[in-house]
């Protein structure tokens, strides 16, 4: 290996000196400052190949020997040398020799001490065979088991990893989606409400009626072409009565008779509303084809009430607790005309709704169960507690408080998209007087005109904002049922 020094006042000059002298491939070994001048050694790439390289005589250039252990045959085993000849031993001088007596025979003489050995000489065996058989130590075994579980657990956990990932990727698709469709709705609604002041109107009228902003919007978009707000206002009537269902008379309950259980939610007037039926039913049956049960055992007093309108009416009440004694109550009654069941009021959030809808359902009898809504409560209530006691199917509704309330679109509204059979309407505590039947054209013909006043409250402003929430109607499936032909 031939290095070369290199000096020169700065760094550039001294690489120049190093590529003239070993050419631009040079090495360079080190580049440090020296009594102010640039010290610099290189190698030429001619002596670096060369030691990267060793030569063919060398050592180095040798093939690997092989490692591996092999067991040995017995061809390779060695035959041990024989021992040589032991030498004849030479005779003592004669002043050394023993006298007669001291002298023992020849196998009784003692060995020589380089012979002598207490225990025996074991076999001599070949070096290389020694290292051979030596015992190796066993290297440790693979275990199977625990790589799969820890593949396992790996794929496992990219997995989790993925789908959280996907999660909140499609959480954030959703809302730019929603983003999107309410800014677009808010536009396109303030484009028809400036071409079209009379689908304004209208929705203005039917959102201060209490009917909801989603059907609403979805009968504004219906409106055929041409027509002012009055015309407008009248289809949209007529619309609305053609998708409420009503009770046309009495024989489907009076004439017809059967099990009949009001359910709802406390407060709604289930008590007085039986009572009510059950005097329809005297007054054109007689109060023996009547009987009366009631399950309020929680309420204090609650069966109570009942019972006096019974004695009233001259029918005897029947108390039942659980789905044992209705059984056998409705057994005991099978003869009569027509059976009444006051239900124990409860919140449409209470998980007791599915039971007391199951114990209706497999009392062994056909209850039909007539659903109080009550007036005064929002849309959103009220949806909520169709969806509770619905279970496999109610027979029809009865609207109550409709006297305490200020406006009943929002019933309207749940029984147009709902698809439930108004029977009765009940507008006063008197018994059983304010008990009539329904009829859809009054009932329409009334939600508008108890609020018309307060359809200034919304301003032309406000409707683009509150139609743009509501999103892509046509998923609503509420409303893919109601008829606008």
């Amino acid at each position: 290996m031939n290095v070369k020094k290199f000096t020169a006042a700065t760094s550039r000059e001294a690489l120049r000196k190093v590529r003239e002298a070993l050419g631009p491939d040079a090495v360079i070994l080190s580049n440090r400052p020296v009594d102010g001048v640039v010290e610099i050694l290189a190698l030429d790439n001619d002596d670096v190949a060369s030691l990267a390289s060793p030569s063919p005589e060398s050592e180095m250039a040798a093939p690997r020997p092989n490692l591996r252990m092999q067991e040995p045959t017995f061809d390779d085993l060695e035959p041990a040398p024989a021992p040589a000849p032991r030498p004849a031993a030479r005779p003592a001088p004669r002043a050394f020799q023993e006298a007669p007596a001291a002298r023992q025979p020849l196998d009784r003489q003692p060995l020589n001490p380089l012979y002598e050995m207490d225990e025996p000489v074991a076999p001599a065996v070949s070096p290389t065979y020694a290292n051979r058989r030596a015992p190796q130590p066993e290297a440790p075994a693979f275990d199977m088991a625990a790589m799969t579980a820890m593949m396992s657990a790996a794929i496992a956990q990219a997995k989790e990893s993925a789908a959280a990932e996907m999660h909140g990727m499609m959480n954030e698709i959703r809302a730019m989606r929603g983003m999107m469709e309410s800014q677009l709705a808010e536009l396109s609604w303030g484009t028809t409400q400036q071409r079209e002041p009379q689908k304004a109107a209208v929705l203005r009228e039917m959102l201060a009626a209490g009917f909801s902003a989603s059907l609403s919007r979805y009968l504004i978009d219906k409106l055929p072409a041409g027509k002012d707000a009055a015309e407008s206002l009248r289809w949209v009537k007529t619309v609305l009565a053609r998708n409420i269902t009503t009770m046309a008379d009495e024989d489907a309950i009076l004439d017809r008779g059967g099990v009949f259980a009001l359910v709802g939610p406390t407060g709604v007037g289930k008590t007085t509303t039986t009572a009510k039926l059950a005097a329809r039913c005297v007054m054109r049956h007689g109060p023996e084809k009547l009987a009366l049960i009631t399950t309020d055992a929680y309420r204090i007093g609650g069966h109570e009430q009942l019972r006096i309108y019974g004695k009233i009416l001259g029918v005897m009440v029947h108390s039942v607790k659980d789905e044992a004694d209705l059984r056998i109550a409705l057994k005991e009654l099978r003869n009569k005309h027509t059976v009444l069941i006051d239900t124990i009021g409860m919140s449409q959030r209470d998980q007791m709704v599915t039971e007391q809808v199951a114990m209706l359902t497999e009392s062994g009898a056909d209850v039909k169960r007539l659903l109080c809504l009550n007036a005064t409560s929002t849309n959103e209530t009220l949806n909520e507690v169709v969806r509770a006691y619905q279970g496999t199917g109610l027979a029809g509704c009865i609207m109550t408080k409709m006297d305490e309330a200020a406006s009943i679109g929002n019933v309207l509204d749940v029984l147009v998209r709902q698809k439930l059979n108004l029977h009765y309407i009940s507008n006063g505590q008197r018994v059983p007087e304010d008990l009539h039947l329904a009829d859809r054209a009054m009932l329409v013909d009334r939600a508008f005109r108890t609020k018309r006043d307060a359809a200034a409250q919304f301003a032309d402003a406000d409707l683009p904002l509150m139609m743009a929430g509501l999103g892509n109607l046509n998923n609503d499936r509420s409303l893919r049922e109601v008829y606008v032909g």
